[in-house]
């Protein structure tokens, strides 16, 4: 936990408040209230500069991390420490600083946690750092620092009287000056909007937003670990995609001026990562960001993270297995076991996943039998009778699907595979044996939230080339998402993909899941804002 405090040393409690929303971020139009304390800190940033001390650091060489100072050494005895006489070094940032005649205490943050320091006249009055004025020491310079500012500092490591584990500064530099105060952790920052727009300072006084993405990056390595073990490589596609395949989705569109032609950011990483199958690659994965055109809310982000792999001779059970894997050591390296608190839910990742079909959900939560009836006029008129808010141009696959999302989904808590989906919403996948209008496709559903989405996939080019030409039909009745024909995919098609199963998981919710994070803007570094 971080604290701001201030005592004597050219800054005032009050100016630690977050600027509003008012305030400009480029320096123009500053709210009143920061002026001064502004004007301090570039007197202080001159005065630096006024003794031939560069303000902006360089090159300094840490000996430990803070963490591991305190894993090392934190247990021991005030008197095992003197003892040992440890010399340290360190570089962060200058949290808080306190003082008390002629000691000063101070704390320091780095990447992995915060230490006491303690500065001492008797230590640092002696320590000349201008050539020939040696009234300008160590000490005499302490008085033009400002809390944020980056120092390094070396000495010995004590423990107080209270036992708290602290460094006894017999050096310090200074790094890089900050020209603005630090929000105050309990009043400055408490706004979710400026947290999430300013997350380089969410980062400085909330700890625990920290901790989130640290466990976002032991999520990705344990996605990458389980993935390599298996003998899948790791590739990278294009971002920019001539068309926007692979996912219903709708597209960025920008235009690229070389070649005079609108191009999209890609809604997906299937297709390339498919085309890599025929050319020989049997199990490929890509962790990459995705773009659509969508809407925003707590689990949406425009931008995202999404896992996808394939593997020849795999299928839709392998895919399974592999989910199962993946979320469930996501989970146990996160949380140290298989349990996880997800807004108001305990989720189990440690039982073996449920599996219910996608038809007898839509019929269960709505009465609708999908298996029986694909009317699209039939269908419009249950979902009216149900006071879904559907389009009047919605399509068969649009309606069936609103069906579920609204009155099946949300009551899918513990982590459930749903099977055998409505070919009119899976363009990609292989049609089921034996279930006329249905595919071999599941998805993952975790607190009504889908986090995964698989196929045995659709490596028969004729059946693919007849999906395209279906879907352009929905697409010019004026269905925006609808998957467009590509031609140079359906080309490399014709050349042979061997049998395969494709899975593709959103890294962002997944986190969201292991971490209990209530918002997909909690676990993504800069979200899109308004």
């Amino acid at each position: 936990m971080i604290f701001m405090e201030v005592r004597d040393c050219n800054d005032s409690e009050e100016d630690y408040e977050f600027m509003s929303e008012q305030t400009n971020i480029d320096g123009i139009n500053e709210h009143d209230r920061l002026s001064d304390e502004l004007e301090s800190r570039k007197n202080n940033l001159q005065r630096f500069i006024d003794f031939g001390i560069d303000p902006w650091g360089g090159r300094f060489q840490s000996s430990h991390a803070i963490n591991d100072l305190h894993t090392e050494y934190g247990e021991l005895t005030k008197e095992a420490l003197e003892e040992k006489n440890l010399n340290v070094s360190l570089a962060g940032r200058l949290i808080a600083i306190r003082k008390h005649g002629k000691a000063i205490f101070g704390n320091v943050l780095d990447s992995t946690g915060s230490i006491q320091l303690f500065f001492s006249n008797s230590a640092l009055a002696g320590n000349n750092v201008v050539e020939g004025n040696s009234e300008t020491n160590q000490w005499v310079l302490l008085d033009l620092l400002n809390l944020g500012d980056w120092i390094g500092v070396s000495g010995t490591l004590m423990k107080t009287k209270t036992g708290e584990l602290t460094i006894r500064v017999a050096d310090w530099k200074i790094l890089s000056k900050a020209l603005r105060p630090l929000p105050e952790k309990y009043h400055g920052l408490q706004d979710k909007e400026l947290r999430y727009r300013y997350r380089y300072l969410d980062l400085i006084v909330n700890p625990e937003v920290r901790q989130v993405f640290k466990a976002r990056t032991e999520v990705t390595k344990v996605v990458r670990e389980i993935l390599d073990s298996h003998g899948f490589m790791e590739v990278e596609t294009p971002a920019l995609h001539q068309v926007a395949g692979g996912a219903i989705a709708r597209p960025f569109v920008t235009h690229h001026n070389a070649l005079d032609i609108d191009i999209f950011l890609r809604i997906s990483l299937e297709l390339y990562l498919k085309r890599l199958m025929i050319g020989g690659f049997e199990r490929v994965y890509e962790i990459g960001r995705i773009f659509r055109n969508e809407g925003m809310d707590r689990d949406h982000n425009p931008e995202f993270t999404m896992l996808e792999a394939y593997e020849a001779f795999g299928n839709l059970q392998t895919m399974m297995e592999l989910t199962e894997e993946i979320c469930r050591k996501s989970c146990e390296k996160v949380r140290g076991g298989t349990i996880s608190a997800f807004r108001e839910y305990e989720l189990d990742f440690g039982s073996k996943f449920a599996e219910k079909d996608y038809a007898d959900l839509v019929e269960e939560y709505s009465g609708v039998d999908i298996r029986g009836d694909r009317n699209r006029d039939n269908l419009f008129k249950a979902c009216k009778n149900l006071k879904l808010d559907v389009e009047d141009n919605a399509t068969i696959g649009q309606l069936i699907d609103q069906l579920f999302d609204e009155l099946a989904q949300p009551n899918l808590i513990q982590p459930t595979f749903v099977t055998n989906y409505p070919i009119e919403i899976s363009p990609l996948a292989r049609q089921a044996v034996g279930k006329p209008g249905f595919v071999q496709r599941f998805e993952l559903f975790v607190a009504g939230h889908e986090i995964a989405n698989a196929f045995t996939e659709l490596n028969d080019p004729v059946d693919q080339r007849a999906r395209f030409t279906e879907q352009a039909k929905m697409r010019a009745a004026g269905d925006d998402e609808a998957h467009p024909v590509d031609e140079d995919f359906l080309y490399a098609l014709e050349h042979g993909m061997p049998p395969a199963g494709g899975l593709g998981i959103g890294i962002d919710r997944l986190v969201m899941l292991v971490t209990g994070a209530h918002s997909i803007r909690d676990v993504i570094f800069f979200p899109m804002m308004r």
